[in-house]
């Protein structure tokens, strides 16, 4: 008896040291998961597909007429009276128009003109204050936020980063199989990664990374890509090489909405431009928006806050200005027009 009561607090202790290394272990991967599910959330898709696809199939199949089923030449979003800002402070105002299905639309303006903002909007992550901002049903967005945003202290290789973007097939641990594998190594291949699954995401360069996140982009199969600045800070061989990519979206039906501030690169390889100043200023074919005019009341934008200015009006003398005189539009873009 003696004996088993010496051992008694010996066995309270070893439990004590294993329930605690147990807990301390739960903590841990609870951890990993909440910042791996951050770091998803932040470049992965909303996908809101009833009957996804196959893991594995590219994303050039059953592209050729229709994306995920939607005709080319339809509405892909609505704007109606939009507004969009952070707490009481509007940053995009008054957008209404439709942007077709199969676009390829780049959003240029003055920095702090809403760019960014009208970005977030479209994919979720800020609510309008007013007014609407709908898409088709059943459109599968992707959404890359600026470098800036994302976190790339997280010991992650080259391939758990790509892989996210099979997150709307197989959850966060779920498996993906060869079929999986061989889709991850054809994503690296197309943005010129070949070799680099290894590599921890700290090691990259920017143009490295901004590479490894246009294969997630690939892998996320969507019918709506929002891209907020992919070419800042990046060298003009890698800004080329995916370029290519974003045409090859464009070919295969997709619509592209791409956040960008070289003029000269959107004359060249965007045919649609939504110009905005806080306001929009003017949407359309790049050669009717960007124009001397345009651009100039564009520049004239001056991101003050008044605290003593009253909500804009509906028959604001300025606003009625900037919408009655808008940038010649085709019958198949996008429309400024008052609230």
């Amino acid at each position: 008896m003696r004996r088993i009561r010496k051992l008694r607090p010996v066995r309270q202790a070893l439990l004590m040291r294993v329930k605690n290394t147990l807990s301390e272990r739960t903590q841990s991967v609870s951890a990993s998961v909440s910042h791996a599910r951050k770091l998803a959330h932040t470049t992965a898709s909303a996908d809101v597909r009833e009957n996804p696809q196959p893991v594995g199939m590219t994303s050039s199949q059953g592209h050729a007429a229709a994306v995920n089923g939607h005709e080319t030449g339809k509405a892909c979003l609505r704007f109606d009276d939009l507004t969009l800002g952070y707490q009481v402070y509007p940053a995009v105002h008054g957008l209404s128009g439709e942007l077709e299905h199969g676009a390829l639309l780049a959003v240029v303006g003055p920095n702090g003109s809403g760019k960014s903002t009208l970005v977030k909007g479209i994919a979720g992550v800020l609510q309008p204050m007013s007014g609407t901002c709908a898409h088709i049903d059943g459109c599968r967005k992707a959404y890359l936020p600026q470098l800036a945003e994302i976190d790339r202290s997280f010991p992650a290789t080259v391939f758990d980063l790509v892989k996210l973007g099979l997150w709307h097939r197989t959850g966060l641990l779920g498996r993906f199989g060869k079929a999986g594998k061989s889709a991850i190594s054809e994503a690296l291949a197309a943005v010129g990664l070949e070799g680099f699954a290894k590599r921890g995401i700290d090691t990259l360069s920017g143009g490295q990374f901004q590479r490894a996140l246009f294969a997630r982009v690939i892998l996320q199969d969507a019918d709506l890509i929002l891209l907020d600045e992919p070419f800042n800070a990046i060298d003009e061989q890698t800004i080329d090489d995916l370029l290519d990519v974003v045409k090859r979206w464009h070919r295969e039906g997709r619509t592209v909405i791409a956040v960008m501030h070289d003029l000269d690169r959107v004359r060249q390889h965007f045919p649609d431009v939504l110009l905005l100043s806080r306001e929009p200023v003017a949407w359309g074919p790049v050669s009717d928006v960007l124009r001397p005019e345009n651009l100039e009341r564009a520049r004239k934008f001056r991101p003050a806050w008044d605290e003593t200015a009253p909500w804009c009006a509906d028959h604001d003398h300025d606003r009625d200005q900037l919408h009655n005189a808008p940038a010649k539009q085709g019958p198949k873009h996008g429309s400024v027009r008052a609230a």
